[in-house]
């Protein structure tokens, strides 16, 4: 069973600094790139979107709106992969989460399901 566990959120001004955590069941870690998602209800779309992504041997990508701010790494030993945040903006505010690419769950019900509770970051004066 798929487990997902995001922590590290919290309440930080403008400019500010967060470090996300997301802790993964050993099944899904080990062979997959993983990504950190967020979703904020203020985005005109509500859909949860892709900020950064790494893969199995670290390549990164990332979303234009974080690029230079945001930096995604992992760490294979813990299965724990990490989303360092600088410069934070009143636009970041959302739930973060994290979660393998799609193509690993064999259903798309599956990966709707795999989904953790998030971590809520809020930039805010």
């Amino acid at each position: 069973q798929v487990q997902l566990v995001e922590s590290g959120g919290g309440l930080v001004q403008p400019g500010g600094s967060l470090r996300l955590s997301c802790v993964a069941s050993g099944s899904i870690f080990n062979h997959n790139a993983m990504g950190w998602y967020r979703q904020s209800p203020q985005s005109p779309t509500k859909q949860r979107e892709l900020v950064a992504h790494i893969t199995r041997d670290g390549s990164t990508n990332y979303a234009e709106a974080v690029t230079g701010r945001f930096t995604i790494s992992r760490d294979n030993a813990k299965n724990t992969v990490y989303l360092q945040m600088n410069s934070l903006k009143p636009e970041d505010t959302a739930v973060y989460y994290c979660n393998a690419d799609p193509d690993y769950y064999s259903t798309l019900d599956a990966f709707i399901a795999s989904w953790g509770q998030g971590t809520q970051v809020t930039v805010s004066a």
